[in-house]
């Protein structure tokens, strides 16, 4: 499996329109930001969980001409306003694309894109197949099996996937000890935190941290991470020896 981390952000981004703050004016590369994105090329398979408004740009950046499959982890605007720009690999394809989500998602997607969704669709619409996902069973793409991990972004459910030892959690609050059972044996986690204060729907950067410790990955990730975490540089040096901070385009290759 290669990882590739499409974005590392927030919502707005690194850096942010019109801050000069000391991360959003870095000249270090790690510190710049679009929103949160990942990229899984497994075998011969291309999947990317959450199309945000960076999509197309995450795409370019990535010279990635296949896509396979789409996962949803929520309906927030960062996360999912990137559909328009899946109608290139329909057209490069000629195939429906696989956009798997829970049901609560699927109907937000139905009203915030109607052109898309209509008995009529808009000529020239994107081709959208949507494929339920149950929040009790592990499901297949392919050949590839992925169990999905329910949280909490405060009140909103939101999916993690863990697929093989490899799991992927972003815009999480609070998680039950359940679900995190399924995730004990990841050996590579990638996980939010926002900054380092509280906030009322992110983890920030201790609670991430505790998460780490009851997992116990060999190594985790942080990522959806704020300008107001500081610096990719001073804050990664004060983190555990196996706890590192994703940037943009960082790809792993991982034996999974």
């Amino acid at each position: 499996m290669k990882i590739r981390f499409l974005g590392t952000g927030t919502s707005q981004g690194i850096p942010i329109i019109g801050c000069e703050c000391p991360v959003c004016i870095s000249d270090d590369s790690r510190d710049e930001r679009l929103r949160s994105a990942i990229l899984l090329k497994i075998n011969e398979q291309h999947l990317v969980i959450d199309i945000g408004p960076d999509f197309r740009q995450q795409m370019l950046r990535a010279k990635i001409n296949r896509l396979d499959a789409i996962l949803l982890t929520h309906e927030h605007n960062d996360h999912i306003i990137g559909m328009d720009d899946v109608r290139p690999f329909n057209f490069r394809s000629g195939k429906d694309m696989p956009v798997y989500a829970r049901s609560t998602v699927q109907k937000d997607l139905k009203r915030r894109f109607p052109y898309i969704f209509s008995d009529h669709p808009y000529p020239g619409a994107p081709s959208i197949v949507l494929k339920n996902i149950d929040t009790k069973k592990p499901f297949k793409i392919g050949e590839t099996t992925i169990i999905p991990i329910d949280a909490l972004h405060r009140k909103l459910p939101v999916f993690g996937f863990r697929i093989g030892n490899f799991t992927y959690l972003t815009d999480i609050k609070t998680i039950s000890d359940s679900e995190l059972a399924k995730i004990k044996g990841t050996e590579l986690l990638v996980i939010s935190a926002l900054h380092q204060h509280q906030h009322h729907s992110h983890l920030n950067l201790n609670e991430a941290l505790e998460i780490i410790q009851k997992i116990k990955p060999a190594r985790a990730y942080l990522t959806h991470l704020s300008h107001k975490m500081g610096l990719h540089k001073v804050v990664e040096a004060s983190l555990p020896p196996n706890v590192l901070i994703a940037y943009d385009n960082l790809e792993i290759d991982f034996l999974n």
